[in-house]
């Protein structure tokens, strides 16, 4: 299995923080934000790691980061050149996973312990075949991608919806077999001229093959300042690290 993390955009919504700063290295706690999934991705035993940011930051990034050597993992850089979403800057890991399945999370993206049942489900109970992702219950569903549900699997993905047909939020961690590369060759741009993430959901959704975890501890998407000021101080509250060993 692979690590991909994705650390591009823009930040828009930590102006003027991010106006010279790539988010994902902003501290959240004691340590840059994106040590955060790396940690995650070692503590599930996934070292082969792909870091996926854009030509702006790209130094940056690679300055903090380095080898990988200091995680216990090995990393690879792909600059995103253009932001048109999710999918497509999964997209550029596909020489770098081959054949092998792809643990993804999002740069910005905090979970308070590592998701090692969310990998070990996928083994045992999928046989690292179809895809997986992680959900948390929310008190505004409303403002997320919500996952209808059967005992086993993601019945539907609500962008946003009304009506929600649930509280569990889809968070930024996903697990895919080899077969995701054919799935995000074969969208399209979304209204926001961007290729979805949710797509690749829905392909396997329609596919019957699209199972789910709950998050365990606290999670936080730090895209808001809001958002970013409670990831703080959660760490803040916590030792050094930025994830439970």
């Amino acid at each position: 299995m692979k690590g991909i993390i994705l650390a591009g955009g823009k930040g828009t919504r930590l102006h003027p923080l991010t106006r010279h700063t790539n988010k994902h290295l902003l501290p959240v706690g004691r340590e840059p934000m994106i040590y955060n999934p790396v940690k995650n991705l070692v503590a599930c035993g996934v070292d082969e790691i792909l870091v996926v940011t854009s030509s702006l930051h790209m130094g940056e990034i690679v300055a903090c980061l380095g080898s990988g050597a200091e995680f216990g993992a090995d990393f690879t850089y792909k600059v995103q050149e253009e932001a048109r979403g999710i999918a497509d800057a999964l997209r550029l890991g596909r020489r770098f996973a081959g054949d092998e399945p792809v643990f993804v999370l999002l740069g910005d993206n905090i979970f308070e312990r590592p998701l090692t049942h969310f990998v070990e489900n996928f083994r045992s109970a999928q046989g690292e075949r179809g895809a997986r992702v992680m959900l948390v219950k929310v008190g505004n569903p409303s403002a997320f991608g919500v996952a209808a549900l059967d005992e086993r699997k993601v019945v539907e993905i609500q962008e946003k919806p009304e009506n929600p047909k649930s509280d569990y939020a889809v968070v930024g961690a996903y697990l895919y077999d080899d077969r995701v590369w054919g799935i995000i060759d074969g969208l399209s741009p979304s209204s926001r001229g961007e290729y979805e993430i949710t797509d690749v959901n829905n392909a396997y959704i329609a596919r019957g093959e699209l199972e789910y975890d709950f998050v365990q501890g606290i999670w936080m998407d730090t895209g808001t300042f809001e958002s970013y000021h409670r990831a703080n101080q959660m760490l803040f509250e916590r030792d050094a690290s930025s994830i439970e060993s």
